[in-house]
């Protein structure tokens, strides 16, 4: 049998360990600049570039300056992570520029492994998350507010201006990870009689929303 003071030593540990799980490891150094031939996922001392060619350049980025291509859903996406900006490796951060047209949607999704942040940059934006008790958190954010996202819930954007909105949102992961809902029970290839029962739609209802991502 533990003693009490055994069964605290053990919870406090346990406690120690999970939390250590739900972010990105803290570094151990300055920073690692993570060499172009070398993926963001690895930890050996190669990934990271010799001190003696990292140059001002490295801390720097301007592949935001302007919007990327839009989608169906009137929404541009530029995700920055080490992979195209290896000056954030091992910082436990990334970011993303989000364009939208007048009405352009970001269309319910979570990341599994951050938290985000979200600043309005121009517009008026519909923003929202919904809690594991099925609560809906949502409301019009404008220039110059911010929203956050906890990690792991639901959460969405849609423009409702007259004129294009732009948000930079941050994350406290350098791999936050995306699902969006949509695309994930209608174009994953989870069993038609499945998503019959559990939406009480056809099998043709089901058909047409698999063609949407999948053409």
């Amino acid at each position: 049998m533990f003693s009490k003071i055994e069964i605290l030593l053990l919870i406090f540990c346990l406690h120690s360990y999970l939390g250590a799980l739900a972010s990105d490891p803290d570094a151990i150094q300055d920073f690692c600049i993570l060499n172009a031939e070398v993926d963001s996922h690895s930890h050996t001392k190669e990934a990271c570039k010799p001190s003696t060619q990292i140059t001002p350049d490295d801390f720097v980025f301007s592949g935001v300056k302007a919007p990327g291509n839009f989608s169906d859903d009137g929404l541009s996406a530029i995700l920055v992570t080490p992979n195209s900006f290896p000056g954030l490796n091992t910082l436990g951060m990334s970011f993303v520029r989000f364009d939208y047209q007048a009405g352009g949607i970001n269309p319910p999704h979570y990341h599994s492994r951050a938290t985000e942040i979200a600043f309005v940059v121009k517009g008026k934006v519909y923003a929202g998350l919904v809690d594991s008790n099925n609560r809906v958190y949502a409301k019009v954010i404008e220039e110059g507010e911010v929203m956050v996202f906890p990690k792991g819930l639901v959460h969405f954007q849609m423009n409702v201006g007259k004129s294009p909105a732009t948000i930079y949102a941050s994350f406290n992961s350098q791999n936050p990870g995306v699902q969006r809902i949509p695309s994930t029970i209608f174009g994953s290839g989870i069993n038609d009689e499945l998503l019959e029962k559990a939406f009480g739609i056809s099998i043709k209802q089901i058909g047409k929303m698999r063609r949407k991502f999948f053409p």
